[in-house]
């Protein structure tokens, strides 16, 4: 598997350690705009190619996939020329910035004969799979409740006028796309789609810089916290009427959980075997990849787009 990279920002050495472990890929090209970004990253990891334009590292027939590490709001069009160029597309979260733009890209692939695959590690984590497994010991669930709070380097110029992308309305920046998300994959991978979705965000210049999201299910009630513009210890937890799952991690990163039932010891759980944070994430794209798994990659789009359709409607779109 020949891999493209779009982009230096902050995932893309991510993306590389990962890539690193894993035999059936081969990074073969970086575009960058910017000059020194692109030749740092191409010496330290040693790729062979380095375009200075998008257009480029599309025109080059050799590579098989695209990493997109883009901006929310370009995800959709870096997505499409992509995949019309004949690539398989690996598209950081949020898959896209509504659920029409993310079904046309869907549907494209398919029309194309292509792979398009969400990059959101949660999902592939061997915690979270822990997890799926244990959920039925804990009985009727009853509350879950998910915080990812982390206070943004970038606030205090966001602050003063000086806005990046990441609180940019203009660029689909916020609390509710930039962490929120990650709470969003967690819920909806376990319990499906909730029955009524609500948002309560705290707005400056127009973008949620934190925000409370209620999910209800038939049985049970889900509060997901997300910040950008203060502080707290990150959480998970998952409250049946026979037993509790806690973590005191990202659930992003989800590195370890305990499972308690009523009137027992609780028992610790760390199975990530990875220090690599992408690793799981590009491990299960390479087996569907070296496999051919179309069905497998639309099954995992089938949940990229519930997610997409939870966030239109938490925006009211």
């Amino acid at each position: 598997m020949r891999v493209g990279i779009t982009g230096a920002g902050m995932t893309v050495p991510w993306f590389l350690d990962a890539a690193k472990q894993i035999p059936e890929m081969e990074i073969c090209a970086l575009f960058a705009r910017k000059e020194e970004k692109r030749r740092k990253l191409c010496e330290a990891y040693h790729i062979p190619k380095a375009y200075d334009s998008y257009e480029k590292l599309l025109a080059d027939d050799s590579l098989d996939v695209l990493y997109l590490p883009v901006p929310n709001d370009l995800h959709y069009s870096f997505g499409k020329q992509a995949l019309e160029a004949g690539k398989h597309v690996i598209m950081e979260k949020p898959f896209c910035v509504n659920r029409a733009e993310a079904r046309e890209l869907a549907e494209l692939a398919e029309k194309k004969g292509l792979m398009i695959f969400e990059a959101i590690t949660i999902q592939y984590n061997p915690n979270y799979q822990k997890v799926r497994e244990l959920l039925p010991g804990l009985g009727d669930i009853k509350i879950v409740q998910l915080n990812f709070s982390q206070y943004s380097s970038r606030y205090e110029a966001f602050k003063r006028g000086d806005i990046a992308p990441v609180f940019d309305v203009k660029k689909a920046g916020g609390a509710l796309f930039d962490l929120n998300v990650y709470n969003i994959h967690f819920v909806a991978g376990l319990f499906g789609r909730p029955k009524t979705v609500h948002y309560y965000p705290n707005m400056e210049r127009d973008v949620d810089t934190s925000g409370i999201l209620i999910l209800e299910y038939p049985d049970f009630q889900c509060v997901c916290v997300a910040a950008k513009d203060c502080g707290a210890p990150c959480s998970v937890n998952i409250q049946g009427d026979k037993g509790c799952i806690f973590s005191p991690s990202k659930p992003s990163l989800f590195e370890e959980f305990s499972y308690q039932e009523n009137k027992k010891e609780a028992v610790p759980y760390a199975l990530r075997n990875s220090e690599f944070r992408f690793y799981d994430e590009l491990r299960a794209f390479t087996d569907y990849y070296t496999a051919g798994d179309y069905d497998g990659v639309k099954k995992r789009l089938e949940h990229s787009l519930l997610i997409m359709e939870i966030l239109d409607t938490a925006r009211g779109v």
